[in-house]
């Protein structure tokens, strides 16, 4: 299946679904930020979110509680997939040197960065 960028928007309405795991419309307005949304706003995302087949519902009645069809880390890992594609060439030499000529990473970042690889170098 083919996992479709998402707006800012649904992004948001995807992360509470993820936490919630299935919610009906009113359970997601609850956990947006102020000022929410209008309720039928929500309703609409939820449809286009339907539609690029990431979100899925259940029906109770003339109600549904939707649920996601992607886990948040799928949708990170295509995320991540197109900005190194479209940004850096897929090159990770690309990207961390990015992040180092634009003074993001430090010290600290490079410590925390090599143990992190010298631990799962290990775990392979």
């Amino acid at each position: 299946m083919e996992i479709r960028s998402l707006t800012r928007a649904e992004a948001e309405i995807m992360k509470i679904l993820w936490q919630l795991e299935k919610a009906f419309i009113k359970d997601i307005l609850a956990l947006m930020p102020d000022p929410k949304p209008a309720y039928n706003t929500v309703s609409t995302f939820i449809r286009i979110l339907e539609k690029k087949n990431v979100v899925g519902h259940t029906t109770y009645g003339n109600t549904h509680q939707y649920f996601p069809l992607i886990s948040e880390e799928e949708y990170k890992r295509h995320e991540v997939q197109q900005l190194m594609a479209n940004y850096f060439d897929n090159s990770v030499e690309n990207l961390v040197s990015f992040f180092v000529k634009d003074n993001h990473l430090k010290t600290k970042d490079f410590d925390e960065i090599m143990k992190f690889i010298n631990e799962n170098k290990s775990k392979q």
